[in-house]
Formats: structure tokens, sequence, C-alpha cells
């Protein structure tokens, strides 16, 4: 099978002796549920009260080594599915962040629920994946997932929410954004992709997982330790030179053949989707071996060249493919060269899903709802997030735009017991073609509404609304139909209204001068 040459970027990296100074890992920690600061390790966990406007904290009753497991913050799962709740958090735009998402249930929806739910993620506008931790729970052990996002804007959101397999309420254990280095993974076009972590091991180690201090990213290197030769590494690698940084530790144990004969992995062990993902193998000869042998190797992954002729040394070299199809099964063959002495080896490897972004609504319109938002009280609790993206999490009310422009077209909040004032930033919503707000409780007066120059509907009768109508709604000429009977209306009705040809115009039950209302 042949693959274009576009698909794949393949590169070998010699490593720097420069050291690195160690400092902890930048960015945001949040201990979900908790209602008080933390230190665990020197790093601070913050409550999650601030990032997040729904859902309760709940402490488990189930004991747990890690005290960031002890609560959790519960989502209601409603009768409406496809309802997200979101936390956002500030960010540095244009930054790259590792953003990780930890659960355990600890049977905290009840025992008529022993299992825990099945429930989607997002990022902004994209669709992250499914969580399913129920193999995890039931060996008693806790679920994380892993992602390489750059902030588009000054905050990003990570969302959970209902799908039609959630049967209870959705939760999450904890939440970490931290800043990666300008390098790492610099290979992927982060404006158009985002990356999830399907596997990270230290091949030929079975101790505990590698992480901070290892890794100065708090990565997360799992023991990876087959029935192949495991090896104790002598090399003393230094881990500049590698655009993604892993940490040296990875180094120190191998996977090889005993003999000069191929050596076979099953991995990643999850038979995967058919998507295209990004891979990286990482590789450091002992110098004992590179200087008494010829240790020389071809990779395939299922069966295709993925590197040709590698010669490991002691400084250490990686290989990645930026975007590799796979589908099913996964092996990795390392096999001997005809001018090779001695086995193949493997130190460590990391496989990512190459996920495309699913886009952001305007921002112009999403800075307007924000101001919409804050002039309401009793929104919708899916109100967090991006408002149009995933398609089947927009916020209620809204109907969004196709197209790689996305706008916000509708809002249509009707007897959603609403109260407050309607914001004159709703104006800067430019691609509204209606507004309904009936049958809340309004008040304040109606902003102009001029630029919306595609309304063609503006339902805000049975409400509070007060002051006089403006007379710059007579201005819009796709304007079909005003309803704005029953509100506290004073004033005269604007002229270039009363009259005006196509127009289906409202106004009984409200305080007008004028003796004859339509």
């Amino acid at each position: 099978m042949y693959f274009p040459s576009l698909l794949f970027l393949f590169s070998l990296f010699s490593l720097f002796t420069l050291s690195l100074c160690q400092t902890s890992p930048k960015g945001i920690l949040i201990d979900c549920g908790a209602t008080t600061r933390s230190e665990i390790e020197g790093r601070v966990w913050l409550p999650d009260a601030g990032f997040v406007s729904s859902g309760t904290p709940k402490n488990l009753s189930t004991a747990v080594s890690v005290s960031t497991l002890s609560t959790v913050r519960s989502f209601p799962l409603q009768n409406n599915l496809h309802r997200k709740h979101c936390y956002v958090v500030q960010v540095y735009r244009g930054a790259r962040y590792m953003v990780r998402t930890t659960y355990f249930y600890g049977g905290v929806n009840g025992p008529e629920y022993p299992s825990p739910p099945v429930f989607d993620q997002i990022v902004d506008g994209t669709l992250w994946s499914v969580v399913n931790t129920t193999e995890d729970y039931a060996n008693q052990m806790y679920s994380y997932y892993e992602g390489v996002f750059s902030a588009q804007g000054k905050t990003m959101s990570v969302c959970i929410g209902s799908n039609t397999y959630t049967e209870s309420d959705p939760f999450i254990s904890a939440l970490e954004f931290v800043i990666l280095g300008d390098s790492l993974y610099n290979t992927t076009d982060f404006n158009n992709f985002g990356l999830s972590l399907v596997a990270r091991h230290s091949f030929g180690y079975s101790g505990p997982v590698i992480r901070y201090p290892d890794d100065q990213f708090d990565r997360f290197w799992e023991p990876f330790g087959e029935s192949n030769s495991t090896k104790a590494s002598n090399s003393n690698v230094s881990i500049s030179g590698f655009w993604n940084l892993p940490p040296s530790k990875i180094f120190e144990t191998q996977l090889s053949a005993n003999k000069l004969e191929p050596l076979v992995l099953r991995w990643p062990a999850p038979s995967l989707p058919n998507s295209t993902y990004y891979i990286a193998l990482y590789f450091a000869d002992n110098p004992e071996s590179s200087r008494e042998h010829s240790r020389i190797f071809n990779i395939s992954v299922n069966g295709l060249t993925y590197y040709h002729n590698l010669l490991p040394t002691s400084a250490g070299v990686v290989i990645f493919a930026t975007q590799w199809p796979l589908a099913g099964p996964t092996t990795i063959t390392l096999t001997p060269a005809v001018n090779s002495s001695i086995g193949p080896l493997i130190n460590a490897g990391e496989v990512y899903d190459v996920l495309s972004l699913g886009g952001r609504t305007l921002t112009r319109d999403v800075i307007a709802l924000e101001r919409v938002k804050e002039s309401l009280q009793s929104i919708p609790v899916d109100w967090n997030g991006d408002p149009c993206l995933p398609r089947q999490y927009s916020w209620t009310g809204i109907t969004c735009s196709g197209g790689p422009r996305i706008r916000v077209v509708t809002l249509n909040l009707t007897s959603m017991d609403l109260s407050g004032s309607l914001s004159p930033y709703i104006a800067n919503m430019t691609a509204l073609t209606d507004i309904w707000l009936a049958n809340n409780n309004l008040s304040g007066p109606i902003p102009d509404l001029s630029s919306l120059k595609m309304l063609k509907t503006l339902h805000l009768e049975d409400n509070h609304f007060n002051g006089e109508i403006p007379s710059s709604l007579g201005n819009i000429s796709s304007l079909n139909e005003v309803l704005l009977q029953n509100n506290n209306l004073t004033g005269q009705i604007p002229t270039n209204l009363i009259g005006k040809p196509g127009l289906d115009l409202r106004t009984s039950g409200n305080n007008f001068l004028s003796p004859s209302t339509p």
C-alpha cells in the first residue's frame, strides 16, 4: 500500500549535552468538587468553584490513595440529552497546553448505578473523546485522558456532555492545564488540529508511572515490560536535543531482542479506530554496545516501512510521524538490517490521535452573548463553553450558521423564566435573524437594534419591558414581525412602524399615549 509522502514527516535528532534546570510545571491544577486549596508534592491544587457555574460538589465514601480523587463535581442528567457543563479557564492566547482530565467514580451516583456513566468531553468547540471509565473502575483504578491543544483565545473550556449512552449523572475528579514548551509536538498545526493521547510507555520499565519531577511537564509514561528481554541501560542521555523533551529516565531501561532477530511489539494495546496518528519512538544504545557492535534495524508499522536503517547511538534519537493512518490492532516490528551484528531495541513511545478541531464561534458573537448572559438571571445551565460547537452541544436557545464562519442566527429563550434586562450588546450579533424572548420576566428598555440588518422577527411580548419603542426599529427593512404586547412600554408608537408594509406589529397591553394601538 502506498501513502502520499505529505502524510508523513520523519526526523532524526541527535541529543545535545545541555542540561535542563528542573522547574515545577506551569499551569492551573483544579481539584474538582473540592472546597479548599491543597498542596501535593509542592504543587497547588485549586477548588473548582471559580471555574464552573453548574454541578454539585460531592465527597466520595470510597477510600482513595490520591487526595484529589476524594471529591468530584457531579452534573445532573437532564431529560434533554446533549447538555454540556463547562470549566472555563484563563489562558495565554497562542500557548500550547497539555490538558488532562481525571475520573474516579467511587459509586457517587448511588447503589442503583454501580458502574460509572459514559459521557463526552469537549475542548472549546471540539468533541475530544467519549469518557468510559468502566473497565478501570472495575479494577479499582482511576482513568485519565490527556491532550495537547493550543489556546485560540484568552480562555479555554473543558466541558462534560451527556450523550445517548449516559445513564446517570456525569462527573469529573480533576482537571489540569499545563503549559508546554514551544518545541513540543511542533510539527502539528495546532491552528487546525489537536492531539489526544492514545498511549505513552517506557518500554522495559516496570516501576511506578514516570511523571514530574522526572518529566518537567508532568506527562505520564506508563511501564511496559512485556515478555521480550528487559534490560537496564547505561545510556547517559541528555534530552535537550529532543523537540518533545522526554524525561531522561525513559532511557534507563529498554526492550531488546535476545538474538539477531526481529523485535515485535503489539503496541498500543487497544484496537484503534480508523484515524490518523502522531507516533514518536525513542531509542538510545549503550556506549559499550555502540563500540563493540553494529546495531542497525528497520522499523515497520503493520507491515509498512516506518524508518529504514536506524542506527541508535548513546546520545539517543527519536523517529516520529505526524499523520500516520492506523485502524484496528497495531504491531510495531523492529527488524535487524543485513549488516547488523546485534538485535534491535526500543526505549519508549508515544501515540496521539490527531483531532481535527471543530472550530469556534465568531469572537464578536461570543463576546456579545457573554454580555447578554451577564444581564440575565436564571439562564440555561449549559450557557458555557463555545455557543455553537460542537453542533450537538450548542447552547439552549441558540441556532448557528454553517460554513467556516460560525455565527449565531437565532436566539429563542421563550418561556424560560428569565429575569433581568436585555443587554445592548445583543446588537453586536449582526447575523441575527430572529429574537424570541416572549413570556419571561425581563424588564428595562428595549435596546437599539438598528445594526441587525437581517432581523426578521422580534418577539418580546409578555414581559416587563419599559420605556419607549426605539424608532430605529422602523429602519430595519427585513423586519416582518414585531410583537411587543403586554409590557410596560410608554410614549408613542414610532410612526415609521405604524403602517409599515409587510410588518405584523402588535403592541396592545402597554401604556402608550397614542389612543389607537394595533
